[in-house]
């Protein structure tokens, strides 16, 4: 957080607009807007709510299908679940490590056989960095679906020079206190559609029909942003270039510093795509590392109090989603068990940087 947070922190109070809608609100639209280039945008709570909106605008229904990203948060994939519709898990492919466009052509062709038909396709640009979008774009629309594209991790992003967060029917951004840029918790839902954002706007405050009373005659959500939050967010649009600088810096660093390691690598940013490396990522293989696992490096540096993760755990190896359909072929389950998160903060000094890589190269 900086000054320019705080000085539209406290227009919001010194307005008295604190609640839910407000001239910060509207503003932070626009902010999205200009930077995108989508023509209309909803700012909500949270990318979980943009994406569960987007469904409900999309059709989705109870006993539907929706072909979603499996290597995700579990934000991708819970809305699906919200609307009593089923979801099908599609692989990642290893280039990107987001979703692969022939998974998904044969998970599509197989539901078909069994007369089955996906309404929505949800492909996640994990990281920060963009999935292959003219692919899955293709397959998308010669089999008559609709993209909610998952941008949460992935503003700042572009491929071929396309903002990401601007390739989907409707698109979907997060700013939790983890992402890129935060309002503290918060997203954003986007279309070139106006009546689709409008939708999502209406069913954001509850679904209040036009009316002296209060008058409701569809369910409707909690789902809105407050003027303080898209306040702090206008003053987090002026310094996101500089964030986006600050995460590839650390990546960069860490690849100049552990390239050299045996059975250690980066997630490479493929021909086209720019990514704001929102996390640095490594995979550690074991058979070539001399037994060093993603475990013995996480616990190490968990030793010296210095927080690392593992990638996320594919929503098709989940508990909760254990019967639904899987198509793939194990990607997103080595990328899982090899795969770690290293810190990667954008306020993270060299010094910070310099200690993380100590403690690694020692394991070496």
């Amino acid at each position: 957080m900086g000054s320019e947070e705080f000085e539209r922190v406290r227009e919001a109070f010194d307005s008295n607009w604190i609640a839910p809608l407000g001239p910060h609100v509207d503003g932070f639209e626009r902010d999205l807007q200009e930077y995108t280039g989508v023509a209309h945008a909803a700012a909500l709570s949270s990318g979980t709510a943009a994406i569960h909106l987007a469904l409900i605008i999309l059709g989705v229904q109870r006993g539907d299908y929706v072909l979603c990203q499996s290597f995700t948060f579990s934000g991708s994939a819970n809305p699906i679940a919200y609307l009593g519709a089923t979801p099908v898990f599609i692989d990642s492919e290893p280039g990107s490590w987001n979703m692969c466009p022939a998974a998904l052509e044969r998970a599509i062709l197989d539901l078909q056989a069994q007369g089955k038909r996906a309404k929505v396709v949800i492909p996640v640009h994990l990281y920060g960095m963009p999935a292959r979008m003219d692919a899955l774009a293709e397959v998308a629309r010669r089999h008559g679906l609709f993209m909610v594209e998952d941008a949460a991790e992935a503003l700042g992003s572009t491929v071929h020079g396309q903002p990401c967060g601007s390739f989907g029917d409707i698109s979907i951004l997060s700013f939790n206190g983890n992402k890129i840029i935060t309002t503290s918790g918060g997203g954003a839902l986007l279309a070139n559609r106006a009546d689709w954002v409008q939708q999502a706007r209406f069913l954001s405050t509850q679904a209040r029909d036009a009316a002296p009373h209060y008058q409701h005659s569809q369910i409707g959500y909690n789902y809105r942003m407050s003027n303080v939050c898209a306040a702090i967010g206008r003053g987090q649009m002026t310094v996101l270039n500089d964030r986006v600088a600050a995460r590839r810096s650390n990546h960069a660093f860490y690849a100049q510093h552990l390239s050299d390691l045996p059975g250690l690598s980066f997630l490479p940013e493929p021909e086209g795509s720019f990514s704001n490396r929102w996390l640095t990522c490594v995979l550690i293989d074991p058979e070539q590392s001399g037994g060093v696992t993603r475990e013995t490096v996480r616990l190490a540096l968990d030793a010296q109090n210095i927080e690392s993760r593992p990638l996320w755990k594919p929503m098709h190896m989940q508990p909760i989603f254990a019967d639904a359909p899987f198509y793939g072929d194990g990607t997103s389950e080595r990328l899982f068990m090899n795969g770690l998160c290293l810190p990667s903060g954008s306020n993270l000094s060299v010094a910070d940087l310099r200690m993380i890589i100590e403690q690694i190269r020692l394991l070496f």
